[in-house]
């Protein structure tokens, strides 16, 4: 068996899996989007190197950024779930399959991270009065990061899951280490540091006990990967057969145990659960975070102001896919659920989980409420008024008789 054309024709079938959709994509007008945000960082971004702020934390900013760019990694398998028998005999073989994963998926990470690298070095270089060589940055950014996808391949082939958790960690805090060191340090000192660490971080991953090949880890990975894919069409067109992946979460056990025990609110409690357990709750949560902090960096300048909005419309289109969170549920259609309980209460779930957003990315604002009162005023009123549009405009879409059918 050729596994090398195996993995060709299975990465070949998912592409046209995807293919169909990107013409909805197209028609959404994300490439105008697109242009429009890359137009409005641009001019951010070239008034930000004309007036720097005086003691701006550039190395700082530089390992904030720098850190995921290297640390996250990952591969695209297109392993299922029959290989734990068909491609079993191959397992010894299976380095052929797995070859071209492992050059693909460092070639995009490697390409992302340089991506970053440059679009911050001008800050870097117009902040830091001994700054390093951009190519000798590019070169031992690109070499910690082919460290960091070794580490986690090896992550993934462990037996035991604490100690994988363990040292998924561990990658983080030596990618970290290694990347303070050169911004920190002088770079003879910080080369010989980075040179023990990486030997020690090779040393210790060859200590615990792993898989030959880890068939049910990276069959999980894999579905995730392709669930997560499949989110992302979700957001422009209905894509049928996404999964949703399931979180713990306990620290939000109790959202949602207020709701009353009616039929009519029935519905509600049940996305209010899912929405604490999925994949919306963990995406509206980063964009939250990364709005807060621009916002906040901002807040004494109408780009704040203009930044709240974007992030606020951002996250009502993220809550809009609430709608199609349980879309091809058997179980809702055996439940007696009250007729047009699911759109109310879809509606009302988004437009409060909204409108609170809306409030939190606020408050950074507050801090310039002194100095700026009409402008914070006006910016909230403008956003309190984006979010009951989003709510009219959700609420319209799922209205009529066939609105339990279009959730």
């Amino acid at each position: 068996m050729d596994l090398k054309e195996l993995r060709r024709q299975r990465r070949s079938r998912f592409m046209a899996g995807l293919m169909p959709y990107m013409g909805y994509i197209i028609q959404s007008g994300l490439a105008m989007l697109l242009i429009l945000l890359l137009v409005v960082f641009s001019a951010w971004y070239t008034s930000l190197l004309r007036d720097i702020p005086e003691g701006l934390p550039i190395r700082w900013i530089m390992l904030v950024f720098m850190l995921p760019a290297a640390a996250l990694s990952g591969f695209r398998t297109y392993l299922q779930t029959p290989d734990t028998i068909f491609l079993l005999p191959q397992e010894h073989q299976m380095k052929h399959y797995f070859a071209p994963s492992w050059i693909s998926g460092n070639v995009w990470k490697l390409l992302r991270l340089a991506f970053v690298l440059v679009t911050l070095w001008p800050l870097y270089i117009r902040t830091e009065t001994s700054h390093r060589a951009l190519l000798a940055t590019l070169l031992l950014m690109a070499l910690v990061k082919l460290l960091a996808s070794f580490g986690l391949w090896r992550e993934l082939a462990m037996v035991s899951r604490p100690a994988s958790a363990a040292y998924s960690l561990l990658r983080w805090a030596v990618c970290g280490l290694m990347i303070a060191a050169w911004f920190w340090q002088p770079p003879l000192r910080a080369l010989l540091f980075i040179a023990v660490l990486a030997v020690a971080y090779y040393a210790a991953l060859a200590v615990p006990a792993r898989h030959t090949v880890p068939w049910e880890r990276l069959i999980a990975r894999e579905r995730e990967q392709g669930d997560r894919a499949l989110l992302v069409l979700g957001w422009f067109v209905d894509v049928p057969g996404r999964g949703q992946r399931v979180y713990a979460r306990r620290y939000l056990s109790r959202l949602g145990n207020r709701i009353p025990w009616r039929r009519t609110e029935a519905y509600r409690f049940l996305l209010t659960k899912s929405f604490a357990r999925g994949d919306v709750f963990g995406i509206v949560l980063r964009i939250a975070v990364l709005g807060m902090f621009l916002v906040g960096w901002n807040r004494e300048s109408y780009a704040g102001s203009g930044i709240y909005v974007f992030f606020l419309l951002i996250l009502g289109i993220q809550l809009s896919t609430l709608r199609r969170l349980h879309s091809g549920s058997f179980w809702l259609t055996v439940y007696p659920l009250p007729e047009g309980s699911k759109g109310r209460n879809t509606v009302k779930l988004a437009f409060r989980i909204h409108l609170v957003l809306a409030l939190a990315l606020g408050l950074p604002l507050l801090a310039a409420l002194p100095q700026r009162p009409l402008q914070v005023l006006g910016t909230l009123a403008v956003g309190i008024l984006a979010v009951y549009w989003m709510k009219n405009r959700m609420a319209g879409k799922v209205a009529g008789p066939a609105d339990d059918d279009d959730l």
